[in-house]
């Protein structure tokens, strides 16, 4: 009987993925809900229009949990199944490390931080099922093997209790000290992702990516980048994101906040140049800033994620005021 459930554990892209091709789709969209970009549009959008408060702890949550699965992946060194194995047909590309699947453990950070902060039964209740569905998802891409995503959906249960159990603590500590103070922690923890990257760095200096993981990938997705799961750009990035959030809503709030109500015209024209501004920041940065992975090239995209960080938490919401799109929360 172990056998059996083994066998069909294993074997379970390769089962599921020839059904027809309106499951491979829906599944795509499943799993677009755990991703980091999807979220990244929601939280502004709650943040912006809706409840500033509830906008920043998804923003911050996703940030510290993207960030936290980045270094994990680093340290597990995991394959994607379709690096070892051809058989398996991947529906999806990715470049980085498998343990703990980043999907899962996002999906159960952001959606039980919303279902926490909404306060009612049917939200807990919609956000299980999108974290079993986003799951289950990964691994019918073949891009996720079992363990990884339950690995990566405990990592997020524990993370999201952490960090519940944390908030109110770090809110005491905020109100107790000045905002020069605040923005330093910011800058500290934001820090710290980058020395544990370091450090994990250090300690994985003399690996190498077999050549099979390379061509086993290459296979599938000839015409894309080589993989490159050693990359620091996530952590970076991640850490960035954070620094950019925290420290955003630290100088907005000081300078009086600002308050979600409004007209359905004011909301809207808030989404699209907020959207507007992340995108300039994004793209245009990206062309302008060193591409690659020295340490040049990283410290400007370290800035760039930062600077879109600052722009969601404090820039916009200041531009939506001085824009009359929106009023400070104290007058």
């Amino acid at each position: 009987m172990v056998l059996g459930i083994t066998g069909f554990v294993a074997e379970f892209p390769l089962w599921a993925q020839v059904w027809n091709e309106w499951l491979a789709e829906m599944v795509k969209l499943f799993t677009s809900l755990g991703s980091e970009t999807f979220f990244l549009l929601i939280a502004p959008a709650i943040y912006w229009c809706i409840r500033p408060d509830i906008g920043l702890r998804l923003g911050i949550y996703l940030s510290i949990s993207a960030g936290v699965n980045s270094l994990l992946k680093l340290v597990f060194h995991d394959p994607r199944p379709y690096w070892i194995d051809r058989k398996i047909n991947p529906l999806a590309a990715e470049s980085s490390f498998g343990m703990p699947s980043g999907h899962a453990q996002n999906s159960v950070v952001v959606w039980g931080a919303l279902a926490y902060s909404l306060k009612a039964t049917w939200t807990w209740i919609v956000a299980l099922l999108l974290m079993l569905a986003i799951g289950l998802s990964r691994v019918y891409l073949g891009v996720h093997s079992w363990d990884e995503v339950i690995v990566g959906w405990v990592i997020g249960a524990v993370l999201l209790w952490g960090l519940i159990m944390l908030e109110p603590l770090v809110i005491i500590w905020l109100k107790k000290h000045s905002p020069v103070q605040q923005i330093a922690a910011a800058a500290f923890v934001s820090g710290l992702f980058i020395l544990l990257l370091l450090v994990i760095q250090s300690i994985f200096s003399g690996w190498e990516l077999p050549q099979e993981w390379i061509g086993n990938a290459a296979a599938a997705y000839p015409n894309i980048v080589p993989i490159n799961p050693t990359s620091p750009s996530g952590t970076v990035s991640n850490a960035a994101i954070f620094f950019g959030l925290a420290s955003g809503a630290i100088w907005v709030y000081h300078r009086g906040g600002f308050r979600p109500e409004g007209a359905w015209w004011h909301l809207l024209l808030r989404y699209l140049i907020g959207l507007f501004g992340v995108l300039v920041i994004w793209n245009g940065l990206d062309r302008v800033f060193p591409s690659g992975e020295d340490i040049v090239s990283l410290a400007f995209r370290y800035l760039r994620y930062a600077l879109i960080g600052i722009w969601i938490s404090g820039l916009a919401p200041y531009t939506f005021i001085k824009l009359k799109l929106a009023v400070p929360e104290r007058f």
